[in-house]
């Protein structure tokens, strides 16, 4: 019996025990126990030859058989060592082809998903998939929804997380790892560092909410607010990490992390096993990959559609380019997916085993959550409900009467980001309408008005005067109102009410044509604004370089 670790002869970094069990009938004195050294690596047909002699022969033979490899190999590197070349590369060309050896894209397999699945069993919650009365009834399908706000932390993350962390050699985690990130990677990184006693550095932009870098902090991890956004951040830790010595953990690229998030897969099919769809989020396409390995290595005929926001379609524009390409990130409800550009390991995983991708528009997404925390009862970020979105914009009437599973990817969604997004998708079911109103401008004449809406129970929130820009009579005013309905009928109802009373009306209604008209200038003005802003900034650092490279050029002089 012998236990020899390959770990140096096959995988390089990833560790793996192999205990083979061998038989001889040759009468040999039975050797002493003894800790065999660990082999540098070995190229691949060695690795096989050796494995063969592991298979078929006694352990003094394999014994040999390892030495023999082991200095084969010894004495390759040693000549490698000594050998020169009349060109030796420069420095930089050296370290460019490293950058594109580590950059080269890796694809993660099923058994990588597998080993994170028992690695973690024991760390993470199992989140409920339980489903849906209300919207099953509503959508005329099977829904249900895998809920993974429930994790202590509020996302998914943990799971890629805690299977990176657990992967570290023990020098990487002696020396502790950084990550840049705006809130649930980085909370999911804290919390299991902190459970695991691993040091954990987060650079986070300065636009990250402070309920998360306030959190980050009470689990112990070190916040460095850095960076107007995200990328910036990023380009702040890797300075950090060549610096100190840490190991840098993508949030959704790096394969233990895809591995990790493929584990909400596994158990979605465990606890809906005859399911027929599942609709993932996408952002940087870490989830979706590795749910997408899954499903389709056990269940192949499932549908895995993602979902992206149109302001933030990364991965559409890196399937219609061919290869992952950079993207323009607007502002979206959606924050948490709004990423310019997806990873390289997730794209090459997911690309080919991903059926197809959705975009839903602002209000489907506030909409979504409006569903969630009335209907079910559950606090949702807009990232996390865009898998709803898609089925309530009508993307998917193949699904109708199958069984459709949802992940809810995160809760960690601000107070007031959330008391903004049930106004807009009030707006969008029709509830919360608003309109202009021409009345005399005498004593009574709001008044008029102010009966017929509570005569047919519309509540009034808002109410503002306009005489300056009235281009009719001087004696008139307009009245801009936003009233509270029971649902779209109704305020369309209240709309025909005051035409009939005499009262000249114009509603903004989000599916009414003038509505959709107001609503496209008003994006028109916002995108021209940031235009003007984003041309303004850009002139300022032109002059700000000028005036720097005059001065060096005075210095020099």
């Amino acid at each position: 019996r012998g236990a020899f670790s390959l770990s140096s002869a096959l995988l390089g970094e990833k560790p793996i025990t192999c205990v083979c069990r061998v038989t001889t009938f040759a009468r040999l004195p039975r050797p002493k126990p003894r800790a065999l050294p660990r082999l540098p690596r070995m190229p691949l047909p060695a690795a096989t030859h050796l494995l063969r002699r592991i298979s078929r022969r006694a352990s003094p033979q394999l014994r040999c058989g390892l030495s023999s490899v082991a200095a084969k190999n010894e004495e390759k590197k040693q000549s490698t060592a000594t050998t020169t070349t009349p060109f030796a590369e420069s420095e930089t060309i050296k370290s460019s082809k490293a950058k594109e050896v580590e950059t080269e894209p890796v694809e993660v397999t099923f058994d990588e998903v597998a080993g994170a699945f028992h690695r973690i069993r024991n760390d993470i919650l199992r989140t409920s998939c339980k489903r849906s009365h209300y919207m099953s009834k509503a959508l005329d399908m099977e829904v249900y929804f895998k809920k993974e706000f429930q994790h202590e932390s509020g996302s998914f993350k943990e799971r890629g997380a805690c299977n990176a962390l657990h992967n570290l050699s023990a020098e990487q985690k002696k020396c502790g790892v950084i990550a840049a990130s705006a809130g649930n990677h980085a909370l999911a990184l804290a919390r299991h560092g902190k459970r695991m006693g691993i040091p954990v550095t987060v650079v986070m932009p300065t636009v990250a909410p402070m309920t998360k870098v306030m959190n980050c902090r009470e689990y112990g991890a070190r916040v460095i607010i850095e960076g107007q956004h995200i990328v910036e951040s990023k380009g702040y830790a890797e300075t950090l990490m060549d610096a100190e010595g840490l190991t840098y953990i993508n949030g959704y690229d790096h394969p233990d992390i895809i591995a990790g998030a493929g584990t909400v897969g596994w158990e979605a099919l465990e606890q809906v096993p005859d399911l027929d769809a599942i609709v993932v989020p996408v952002g940087g396409a870490g989830l979706i990959a590795g749910i997408a390995v899954v499903m389709k290595t056990l269940k192949p005929d499932v549908q895995v559609i993602g979902v992206e926001p149109k302001l933030c379609a990364s991965y559409s524009d890196s399937l219609d380019a061919g290869e992952v390409v950079n993207s323009t990130a607007g502002a979206t409800l959606a924050d948490g997916l709004a990423v310019p550009r997806v990873g390289e390991n997730a794209f090459k995983t997911a690309r080919n085993r991903v059926d197809r991708i959705i975009k839903v528009d602002e209000q489907s997404i506030a909409l979504a959550v409006l569903r969630l925390t009335e209907m079910e009862k559950c606090v949702v970020e807009g990232g996390g409900a865009t898998g709803l979105a898609a089925l309530l914009q009508g993307e998917c009437p193949d699904l109708k009467g199958k069984k459709v599973v949802l992940p809810l990817c995160g809760g960690n969604i601000d107070i007031t980001v959330l008391g903004r997004v049930i106004e807009r998708g009030l707006a969008a079911d029709g509830r919360l309408i608003r309109f202009i109103s021409t009345v005399s401008d005498r004593p009574g004449g709001i008044a008029g008005v102010t009966k017929i809406l509570a005569d047919h129970g519309a509540s009034i929130k808002e109410i503002f005067h306009e005489r300056a820009w009235l281009q009719s009579n001087v004696y008139s005013v307009q009245i801009k109102c936003v009233v509270e309905v029971v649902d779209r009928e109704h305020g369309l109802k209240v709309h025909r009410e005051l035409l009939k009373a005499g009262f000249p009306t114009i509603m903004y209604d989000a599916e009414d044509a003038v509505g959709k008209e107001f609503e496209k200038d008003s994006q028109v003005c916002v995108c021209v604004c940031m235009r003007a802003k984003i041309k303004r900034k850009n002139i300022k650092n032109t002059k700000n370089q000028d005036a720097t490279t005059t001065t060096t050029t005075q210095q020099q002089q």
